[in-house]
């Protein structure tokens, strides 16, 4: 991955913590990581622990951003969430799995945000 795309993945991972906050959500942590792979952000909506997966692009070229979470990547989001949930952490609420679509326009300012919850 090259710099340039970290660090739009990191702009969109700052932008969708900033909007979460904005609903009342609770940031409980960022870019968990585990032998099966990450998460970008965990946060609780009430009672709810929500993973969510951040996508962000600049074009439409290779579809909308949340189109390019595909059956992979959900299964191994699954993976992940259940190895947090596994670590001990004590939750035992509903869980829900949730899409950020960041849309930048050519100036670098957010031109659209989709929130799709219980993606998947």
């Amino acid at each position: 991955m090259t710099l340039r795309r970290k660090a739009q993945g990191r702009k969109g991972e700052d932008e969708a913590a900033r909007y979460l906050a904005g609903l009342g959500y609770r940031l409980v942590a960022r870019n968990y990581r585990c032998l099966y792979g990450e998460v970008d952000i965990i946060a609780r909506d009430g009672r709810t622990l929500v993973f969510v997966e951040v996508r962000s692009r600049t074009t439409n070229n290779y579809g909308l951003p949340q189109e390019s979470v595909g059956s992979q990547k959900r299964t191994r989001l699954r993976r992940v969430a259940c190895c947090y949930l596994a670590a001990g952490i004590g939750h035992r609420g509903p869980v829900r799995f949730d899409v950020l679509a960041i849309k930048y326009g050519a100036d670098g300012r957010v031109e659209s945000l989709a929130h799709i919850k219980n993606a998947f």
